[in-house]
């Protein structure tokens, strides 16, 4: 059996429209490596799971999160629980994180291994790669983000060895923000390097699943508090908390996304509009 070079992981629920785009932004990458697919589900009811079983390329992890169960309440696991199953699962050299709600722009994958191959081949300790991103629409740069002064991964690949030894994500500070920031700080702490790829992209479409957003949201000042206490005392400069890269896609791969990414925009599109000429009216 072939083994993985890349372990690609992803969470996902109730987005099976977004996460078959997602998915198939992996598959046209255009990568010559060997890769599997982790899929990490929350126990989505939007027939994502039916899609998921057909996916004979995707190895696929149910942990029911949300809802009830023989008369009691499920109880909400965390961010970080659930990329450490699919992380656990992972069989490649590289882990590639990514989220239900992006796309790659073809060729990220294999540039991303290629520098990191080649900064481990010239000494460089290093335990992860960020790749750069943004929100779509709404920002024409793309940026990889900085916490405490240091590089850390919203997307991209971290080397699986050195996750493993650090025990993945913290699973119990950080409900839904922060594990990812925490997993590097710990890397930077025990002497690697987390650094960026300036040829690997991301779209990261900002508007899918608002009422997910929202639940997640409702813990993102106790995430912080947990985070910055840990971590709030470390030297670091008071600079941009990113890096941003001007970059001019090719391939428009924004256009990749599912029409209800295109149709949700429409529709915020024509209530500003509507606001727009109110405000003029009552001027």
């Amino acid at each position: 059996m072939t083994q993985p070079v890349v372990s690609v992981v992803l969470g996902s629920y109730n987005r099976r429209s977004f996460l078959k785009a997602t998915l198939k932004s992996v598959r046209n990458n255009g990568m010559s490596l060997p890769y599997e697919i982790i899929v990490v589900d929350g126990g989505s009811t939007d027939g994502s799971l039916k899609y998921l079983i057909a996916q004979k390329d995707v190895i696929t992890i149910i942990q029911h999160n949300r809802g009830q169960f023989r008369g009691k309440r499920i109880e909400r696991r965390s961010w970080g629980y659930f990329m450490n199953l699919g992380f656990k699962a992972a069989q490649g050299k590289y882990i590639l994180m990514i989220s239900d709600d992006c796309l790659l722009i073809p060729g990220a994958i294999e540039n991303g291994v290629k520098r990191f191959e080649r900064l481990l081949a010239d000494g460089r300790k290093v335990g992860a790669m960020a790749f750069y991103w943004r929100d779509w629409p709404g920002s024409d740069t793309y940026w990889v983000g900085k916490t405490f002064g240091r590089v850390f991964v919203n997307h991209g690949l971290y080397l699986r060895e050195v996750a493993a030894a650090l025990n993945g994500f913290d699973e119990e500070s950080f409900h839904f923000y922060h594990a990812d920031g925490d997993l590097c700080l710990r890397m930077w702490r025990e002497g690697y390097e987390v650094v960026d790829c300036p040829d690997a992209y991301v779209e990261h479409f900002s508007h899918a699943s608002p009422r997910v957003r929202a639940s997640n949201a409702e813990h993102e000042r106790a995430d912080w508090e947990a985070y910055s206490k840990r971590w709030g005392d470390l030297p670091h400069d008071t600079g941009s908390p990113f890096i941003e890269r001007a970059y001019l896609d090719p391939h428009r791969t924004y256009r990749k996304f599912p029409w209800q990414a295109r149709a949700l925009l429409a529709v915020k599109e024509l209530a500003n509009s509507f606001l727009r000429r109110l405000g003029n009216r009552d001027s």
